[in-house]
């Protein structure tokens, strides 16, 4: 449903060694093991902390006991000139990254209850600790902004770092490519569309006169697989991250007890309960159907497309103008067919980057050449019938400066960025009192002026 990738990645099973710790730790006496300025960390807080990153997959960079808490005082030091500084984070952004990071673990772990289960609290009370963590990060990176100011790099700073590093460390740029795509999708029968929507005005009867539970249908039907496993319910979100005509959809809705008109998105149809709205974000409970395509429509598009790659081919027209005037995909279509890469922004994917079916179709090409029409699922996780044209390769190959420079010119960006911040917190432990409990000061620390 959402148009938002979100950033957090959590591993799907939940070991039994984690969650006994999480609940054997609320039996234990706590203790101030850190403090930085007037701010305590406490031994529970690096445990927490400790089973959060276990929880996403994060990585921990040697012993927990001594990389948690130098994370966690490095914060610290942040946060406290930020409040120096009057540098604050805005409360709507804080509560929409909250709400999207608990819907996520809900969405990975199968329900509220079992969050709370795994974590020893109730959801109230993660929800409250969450949000101010996100708060926190978010007024972390604002105090970082102003610390690293403007940098600004110039060629001579690229060839200078070129030459300095040693032909070991010269980064490797794998092979990117620049793809062409051309969308047809196939015709879905009017009976097909109309059997979805009897399927869905059966449920809402099904729903209206008592005789079943909105989530049971959630759970046993639709087809949104993710928000099923909880019945159907989206968790608190923006409009701005659903589809258009969800969302109107559901923000018109103002009594939990009634279900929507079949509504229509650019993932197939639903219907919707409303469960609570809070300001501009709405939980709600969907059932999503999505009309099948046939065989002979399958095979009617894929001829089409075949007809047109043989006047493609016949130089009749050009592939751009083909795209334009032909492609079903709106991304796409008005930029000549030309796929974007939302993660850098530019025209150029490395091949785990791209669609596994256009990669596919694409692999054994040369630039300037056309696949021939194939099947793929789209992001809207809706079958299609495609075409691309390879615009061009650059294969993998050793970095250099004046075919790579923009991406040479990112890393030395990051490396003053990173030399600023390093240079900072120097300085800024020197200047702060700082107190560790004894067992805690033998760490190899990233740091060497925690102890003094």
């Amino acid at each position: 449903m959402r148009k938002a990738i979100f950033i957090f990645s959590l591993v799907a099973v939940i070991s039994a060694t984690a969650f006994h710790t999480a609940k054997a730790q609320s039996n234990v006496i706590d203790e101030v093991v850190w403090v930085v300025g007037d701010e305590a960390i406490l031994k529970s807080q690096i445990e927490e902390q400790r089973l959060r990153m276990l929880y996403e997959g994060e990585k921990i960079n040697g012993d927990p006991y001594c990389f948690i808490p130098e994370q966690m005082a490095i914060q610290k030091l942040f946060l406290h000139q930020a409040k120096l500084d009057s540098i604050t984070a805005t409360e709507s952004q804080v509560l929409q990254e909250t709400d999207a990071r608990l819907n996520y673990y809900v969405s990975q772990i199968g329900s509220k209850e079992k969050l709370e289960e795994y974590f020893n609290k109730p959801y109230s009370q993660i929800r409250e600790e969450m949000k101010s963590s996100v708060r926190d990060q978010n007024v972390i990176k604002e105090m970082q902004k102003k610390i690293t100011g403007n940098i600004k790099v110039s060629p001579s700073d690229v060839r200078k770092y070129f030459s300095s590093i040693s032909a070991d460390s010269v980064p490797f740029i794998p092979t990117q490519v620049e793809v062409q795509l051309l969308v047809m999708n196939p015709k879905i029968p009017t009976e097909e569309i109309e059997s979805v929507k009897g399927r869905l005005r059966d449920y809402t009867e099904r729903v209206n006169t008592g005789k079943y539970e909105f989530s049971t249908l959630a759970v046993l039907y639709s087809e949104d697989k993710e928000s099923a496993k909880r019945g159907g319910e989206i968790g608190f979100t923006g409009k701005g991250l659903l589809d258009a005509e969800f969302a109107n959809a559901a923000f018109s809705l103002t009594d939990p007890k009634k279900v929507s008109r079949v509504v229509e998105s650019e993932f197939g149809f639903h219907i919707i309960q409303l469960i609570e709205k809070r300001g501009d974000r709405i939980n709600c409970r969907h059932i999503l159907l999505k009309p099948q395509v046939s065989d002979e429509a399958r095979k009617k598009t894929l001829l089409r497309l075949d007809s047109l790659l043989t006047e493609l081919k016949a130089n009749k027209f050009s592939f751009d103008e083909a795209a334009l005037y032909a492609s079903q995909d709106k991304d796409t279509r008005n930029n000549n067919g030309l796929m974007v890469n939302g993660e850098t922004n530019t025209s150029f994917f490395e091949m785990q980057q791209l669609p596994a079916e256009v990669a596919r179709a694409v692999e054994s090409l040369k630039p300037g050449e056309l696949s021939k029409p194939f099947v793929m699922i789209n992001k809207k996780n809706k079958e299609v019938c495609a075409i691309v044209k390879l615009k061009s390769r650059v294969d993998g190959h050793k970095a250099n400066v004046s075919a790579d420079y923009q991406a040479l010119k990112q890393m030395v960006e990051e490396k003053k960025r990173s030399d600023l911040i390093k240079s900072w917190l120097k300085k800024k432990m020197a200047d702060t009192y700082i107190k560790i409990k004894d067992e805690y000061r033998n760490c190899d620390f990233e740091y060497k002026g925690w102890v003094k």
